[in-house]
Protein backbone atom coordinates (compact mmCIF):
# COMPACT_ATOMS: atom_id res chain seq x y z
CA UNK A 1 0.00 0.00 0.00
CA UNK A 2 1.23 3.48 -0.87
CA UNK A 3 0.34 6.67 0.94
CA UNK A 4 1.27 10.34 0.81
CA UNK A 5 1.67 12.39 3.97
CA UNK A 6 3.47 15.47 5.22
CA UNK A 7 6.13 14.67 7.76
CA UNK A 8 9.40 15.67 9.37
CA UNK A 9 12.57 13.65 9.90
CA UNK A 10 13.13 13.48 13.66
CA UNK A 11 15.87 10.83 13.66
CA UNK A 12 18.18 9.29 11.07
CA UNK A 13 20.39 6.23 11.26
CA UNK A 14 22.85 4.82 8.73
CA UNK A 15 22.26 1.11 8.27
CA UNK A 16 24.53 0.41 5.29
CA UNK A 17 26.81 2.19 2.87
CA UNK A 18 23.86 3.56 0.91
CA UNK A 19 20.77 3.11 3.07
CA UNK A 20 19.19 4.90 6.02
CA UNK A 21 16.55 4.16 8.60
CA UNK A 22 14.63 7.35 9.35
CA UNK A 23 12.11 8.14 12.04
CA UNK A 24 9.35 10.42 10.77
CA UNK A 25 6.70 12.41 12.56
CA UNK A 26 3.91 12.36 10.00
CA UNK A 27 0.55 14.05 9.84
CA UNK A 28 -1.52 10.99 9.02
CA UNK A 29 0.46 8.15 10.64
CA UNK A 30 2.18 9.76 13.62
CA UNK A 31 5.64 8.38 14.38
CA UNK A 32 6.87 5.74 11.96
CA UNK A 33 10.25 4.25 11.12
CA UNK A 34 10.96 3.86 7.44
CA UNK A 35 13.80 2.58 5.31
CA UNK A 36 15.25 5.03 2.80
CA UNK A 37 17.10 2.86 0.34
CA UNK A 38 19.93 4.62 -1.47
CA UNK A 39 19.46 7.83 0.52
CA UNK A 40 23.13 7.98 1.54
CA UNK A 41 24.07 8.63 -2.08
CA UNK A 42 24.12 12.34 -2.96
CA UNK A 43 22.72 11.51 -6.40
CA UNK A 44 19.68 9.73 -4.99
CA UNK A 45 16.43 11.72 -5.18
CA UNK A 46 15.64 10.83 -1.56
CA UNK A 47 18.94 12.12 -0.21
CA UNK A 48 17.91 15.73 0.51
CA UNK A 49 14.53 14.89 1.99
CA UNK A 50 15.67 12.24 4.43
CA UNK A 51 18.06 14.42 6.41
CA UNK A 52 17.42 15.48 10.01
CA UNK A 53 14.80 18.26 10.41
CA UNK A 54 13.61 18.05 6.79
CA UNK A 55 9.89 18.68 6.39
CA UNK A 56 8.62 16.94 3.27
CA UNK A 57 5.72 15.58 1.32
CA UNK A 58 6.52 11.87 1.60
CA UNK A 59 5.36 9.00 -0.53
CA UNK A 60 5.65 5.92 1.66
CA UNK A 61 5.16 2.27 0.83
CA UNK A 62 3.84 -0.01 3.55
CA UNK A 63 3.96 -3.77 3.34
CA UNK A 64 3.89 -6.44 6.05
CA UNK A 65 4.37 -3.81 8.75
CA UNK A 66 7.50 -2.35 7.12
CA UNK A 67 7.62 1.21 5.80
CA UNK A 68 9.92 2.55 3.11
CA UNK A 69 10.32 6.04 1.69
CA UNK A 70 9.67 6.07 -2.04
CA UNK A 71 9.76 9.85 -2.61
CA UNK A 72 10.50 12.89 -0.45
CA UNK A 73 9.58 16.32 -1.81
CA UNK A 74 11.26 18.91 0.40
CA UNK A 75 9.10 21.72 1.79
CA UNK A 76 11.48 23.08 4.46
CA UNK A 77 14.97 22.12 5.65
CA UNK A 78 15.33 24.45 8.67
CA UNK A 79 18.92 24.87 7.57
CA UNK A 80 19.21 27.97 9.76
CA UNK A 81 19.31 25.72 12.83
CA UNK A 82 22.93 24.96 11.93
CA UNK A 83 23.88 28.61 12.51
CA UNK A 84 23.60 28.20 16.30
CA UNK A 85 24.78 25.21 18.34
CA UNK A 86 22.22 26.16 21.01
CA UNK A 87 19.32 26.27 18.54
CA UNK A 88 20.47 23.02 16.94
CA UNK A 89 20.73 21.27 20.30
CA UNK A 90 17.28 22.46 21.39
CA UNK A 91 15.74 21.36 18.08
CA UNK A 92 17.27 17.91 18.57
CA UNK A 93 15.69 17.79 22.03
CA UNK A 94 12.30 18.78 20.61
CA UNK A 95 12.62 15.95 18.09
CA UNK A 96 13.41 13.46 20.86
CA UNK A 97 10.34 14.67 22.74
CA UNK A 98 8.25 14.25 19.61
CA UNK A 99 9.52 10.70 19.19
CA UNK A 100 8.67 9.91 22.81
CA UNK A 101 5.27 11.59 23.12
CA UNK A 102 3.63 11.52 19.69
CA UNK A 103 1.25 8.69 18.75
CA UNK A 104 2.38 5.72 16.66
CA UNK A 105 0.77 5.00 13.32
CA UNK A 106 -2.25 7.26 13.83
CA UNK A 107 -3.13 10.89 13.04
CA UNK A 108 -0.73 13.37 14.65
CA UNK A 109 -1.24 16.67 12.86
CA UNK A 110 -1.16 18.76 16.05
CA UNK A 111 2.13 17.22 17.15
CA UNK A 112 3.70 17.91 13.77
CA UNK A 113 2.40 21.47 13.81
CA UNK A 114 3.91 22.09 17.24
CA UNK A 115 7.30 20.74 16.20
CA UNK A 116 7.33 22.74 12.96
CA UNK A 117 6.42 25.96 14.77
CA UNK A 118 9.07 25.31 17.42
CA UNK A 119 11.77 24.90 14.76
CA UNK A 120 10.54 28.02 12.97
CA UNK A 121 10.76 29.99 16.23
CA UNK A 122 14.31 28.78 16.76
CA UNK A 123 15.42 29.78 13.27
CA UNK A 124 13.65 33.14 13.30
CA UNK A 125 14.61 33.84 16.94
CA UNK A 126 11.12 35.26 17.54
CA UNK A 127 11.01 33.77 21.03
CA UNK A 128 13.65 33.53 23.73
CA UNK A 129 14.83 29.91 23.93
CA UNK A 130 14.32 30.00 27.70
CA UNK A 131 10.62 30.61 27.10
CA UNK A 132 10.21 28.47 23.99
CA UNK A 133 11.54 25.32 25.67
CA UNK A 134 8.90 25.03 28.46
CA UNK A 135 6.11 26.06 26.09
CA UNK A 136 6.92 23.18 23.76
CA UNK A 137 7.56 20.74 26.61
CA UNK A 138 4.29 21.45 28.37
CA UNK A 139 2.16 21.49 25.22
CA UNK A 140 3.59 18.15 24.13
CA UNK A 141 2.80 16.75 27.57
CA UNK A 142 -0.77 18.07 27.50
CA UNK A 143 -1.44 16.62 24.05
CA UNK A 144 0.04 13.27 25.10
CA UNK A 145 -2.30 12.98 28.09
CA UNK A 146 -0.11 14.37 30.87
CA UNK A 147 -2.37 17.32 31.67
CA UNK A 148 -1.47 18.87 35.05
CA UNK A 149 -4.27 20.02 37.36
CA UNK A 150 -4.05 23.80 36.99
CA UNK A 151 -7.59 25.12 37.43
CA UNK A 152 -7.15 25.83 41.13
CA UNK A 153 -5.89 24.54 44.45
CA UNK A 154 -6.34 20.80 44.64
CA UNK A 155 -7.65 21.07 48.21
CA UNK A 156 -9.82 24.18 48.41
CA UNK A 157 -10.23 25.21 44.77
CA UNK A 158 -8.65 28.67 45.18
CA UNK A 159 -7.86 30.03 41.74
CA UNK A 160 -4.73 31.91 42.80
CA UNK A 161 -2.68 33.21 45.70
CA UNK A 162 0.48 35.27 45.54
CA UNK A 163 2.53 32.08 45.86
CA UNK A 164 1.23 28.67 44.88
CA UNK A 165 2.84 25.26 45.10
CA UNK A 166 3.16 22.70 42.33
CA UNK A 167 3.71 19.00 42.90
CA UNK A 168 5.87 17.87 39.98
CA UNK A 169 5.13 14.20 40.72
CA UNK A 170 1.33 14.42 40.63
CA UNK A 171 0.85 17.59 38.57
CA UNK A 172 -1.32 19.09 41.32
CA UNK A 173 -1.45 22.74 42.36
CA UNK A 174 -1.95 24.00 45.92
CA UNK A 175 -2.52 27.45 47.41
CA UNK A 176 -0.29 28.83 50.17
CA UNK A 177 -2.82 27.89 52.88
CA UNK A 178 -3.32 24.28 51.78
CA UNK A 179 0.25 23.39 50.96
CA UNK A 180 1.50 20.82 53.46
CA UNK A 181 4.20 19.08 51.42
CA UNK A 182 7.71 20.49 51.58
CA UNK A 183 8.53 18.74 48.30
CA UNK A 184 6.06 20.94 46.38
CA UNK A 185 7.76 23.65 44.33
CA UNK A 186 6.77 27.25 45.15
CA UNK A 187 5.66 29.05 41.99
CA UNK A 188 4.67 32.65 41.36
CA UNK A 189 1.31 33.52 39.91
CA UNK A 190 3.16 34.54 36.72
CA UNK A 191 4.36 30.97 36.29
CA UNK A 192 0.92 29.54 37.06
CA UNK A 193 -0.64 31.87 34.50
CA UNK A 194 1.95 30.84 31.90
CA UNK A 195 1.28 27.16 32.52
CA UNK A 196 -2.46 27.69 32.22
CA UNK A 197 -2.00 29.59 28.99
CA UNK A 198 0.10 26.83 27.43
CA UNK A 199 -2.25 24.10 28.62
CA UNK A 200 -5.56 25.67 27.59
CA UNK A 201 -5.01 28.26 24.84
CA UNK A 202 -5.82 27.83 21.16
CA UNK A 203 -2.77 26.93 19.13
CA UNK A 204 -2.70 30.26 17.28
CA UNK A 205 -2.22 32.01 20.65
CA UNK A 206 0.20 29.50 22.16
CA UNK A 207 3.36 31.59 21.79
CA UNK A 208 1.74 34.99 22.31
CA UNK A 209 3.05 35.90 25.75
CA UNK A 210 6.29 36.83 27.47
CA UNK A 211 7.77 36.64 30.95
CA UNK A 212 10.40 38.53 32.88
CA UNK A 213 13.72 36.80 33.45
CA UNK A 214 12.93 35.48 36.94
CA UNK A 215 9.53 34.09 36.00
CA UNK A 216 10.93 32.68 32.76
CA UNK A 217 13.58 30.77 34.68
CA UNK A 218 11.05 29.49 37.21
CA UNK A 219 8.62 28.47 34.46
CA UNK A 220 11.38 26.51 32.75
CA UNK A 221 12.50 24.73 35.91
CA UNK A 222 8.99 23.69 36.96
CA UNK A 223 7.95 22.38 33.54
CA UNK A 224 11.20 20.48 32.99
CA UNK A 225 10.95 18.78 36.37
CA UNK A 226 7.31 17.85 35.70
CA UNK A 227 8.22 16.43 32.28
CA UNK A 228 11.03 14.28 33.63
CA UNK A 229 8.78 12.89 36.36
CA UNK A 230 5.76 12.38 34.09
CA UNK A 231 7.66 10.53 31.37
CA UNK A 232 9.97 8.74 33.83
CA UNK A 233 13.01 8.89 31.59
CA UNK A 234 16.07 10.95 30.79
CA UNK A 235 16.82 12.66 27.49
CA UNK A 236 20.37 12.67 26.15
CA UNK A 237 19.58 15.63 23.93
CA UNK A 238 18.41 17.63 26.95
CA UNK A 239 21.67 16.89 28.74
CA UNK A 240 23.59 18.08 25.69
CA UNK A 241 21.51 21.23 25.40
CA UNK A 242 22.29 22.11 29.00
CA UNK A 243 26.00 21.75 28.27
CA UNK A 244 25.99 24.13 25.30
CA UNK A 245 23.40 26.63 26.52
Amino acid sequence: MRMRTDGMVIREQTISENDKLVTLLTQSKGVIRAFAHGAKSARNRKSAGTQMFCYCDFEIYSGRGVFSVEEATVKETFFGLRNSIQALALAQYFCELAAELSPREEEAGDYLKLLLNACYMLVSQKRDRRLLKPIVELRFLVMAGYMPSLLGCESCGAFETDTMYFNTASGELFCDKCNNNKANMPVSISTVTAMRHVAFSDFNKLFSFNLRDGAMREFGEVVEEYLLRATMRKYKTLDFYKIVE
